[in-house]
């Protein structure tokens, strides 16, 4: 018999954990004891099929999900993290076992909800006999868990697209209403009337989207520029410190 484990029971772990629960055996882990869910299931003599990584990147995270893989021994492993481009490379030429880096697109606080309403892209580096098993098994576990997905032709390409196509750019978009909401107070208009002049715009081609002019916080949008070294990005982080000192005024 085989089982799923979800290594870290965070804002991402913890609704997939709920999901997977539903139509696989799955168990939680954590750090943190108080936040494993508590289970009636005997899963000692089950053998993990899954292991799947959910917790936060930091200097030491190749290190900590080779400490996962030697306490779980799974059969390949899920990185649902948000990881720094290369990562799920240089994982995969440290195991044998298949390593699979699948971005989480949503809000936290309905991730749950968010992530049935998202197709979840994942990736593998290698394209041996193992890994279509593995990658045929992770399809087949989120159709059962009513979720889409799609596989991209390699993990750096989806590395990058969850950094600079969903954080940056919605940091970007932000920076606009920032420097927009900045030079409306400059000037002595009212903000909301000033974007009303794009709504028509908006509705009938999509491109002119007006944001709420507020600082950048959170553990998403500013920490994942520190997983990319592109100077082009830094100015996100520069002009949510100019709108903060612009908010203090």
């Amino acid at each position: 018999m085989y089982k799923d484990v979800v290594c870290g029971l965070g804002e991402i772990g913890l609704p997939i954990y709920r999901i997977i629960s539903k139509v696989f055996p799955v168990e939680g882990y954590d750090i943190d004891s108080s936040l494993i869910p508590k289970s009636k299931n005997n899963f000692n003599s089950y053998k993990v099929r899954f292991l799947h990584v959910c917790i936060p990147f930091n200097k030491n995270f190749i290190y900590n999900v080779m400490n996962l893989e030697k306490k779980f021994s799974p059969k390949s492993i899920v990185i649902h993290s948000t990881i720094k481009p290369g990562t799920t490379d240089s994982l995969q030429k440290k195991l044998k076992i298949p390593v699979i880096f699948s971005a989480t697109r949503g809000v936290h606080k309905r991730m749950q909800s968010d992530l049935k309403k998202y197709t979840k892209f994942f990736a593998l580096q290698n394209k041996n006999s193992t890994s279509k098993l593995a990658s045929q098994n992770f399809s087949q576990l989120m159709k059962k868990s009513k979720i889409k997905s799609k596989q991209m032709s390699n993990p750096k390409t989806l590395e990058l697209a969850k950094i600079i196509c969903d954080t940056s750019y919605y940091g970007w978009l932000i920076n606009y209403s920032q420097m927009s909401k900045i030079i409306a107070e400059k000037h002595g208009v009212d903000y909301d009337e000033m974007w009303s002049f794009s709504d028509e715009i908006h509705k009938f081609l999509g491109n002119r989207p007006k944001m709420f002019p507020g600082f950048i916080g959170g553990h998403c949008v500013i920490p994942n520029l520190e997983l990319i070294d592109e100077s082009s990005l830094n100015q996100i982080s520069e002009i949510n410190n100019m709108f903060k000192k612009f908010l203090k005024k």
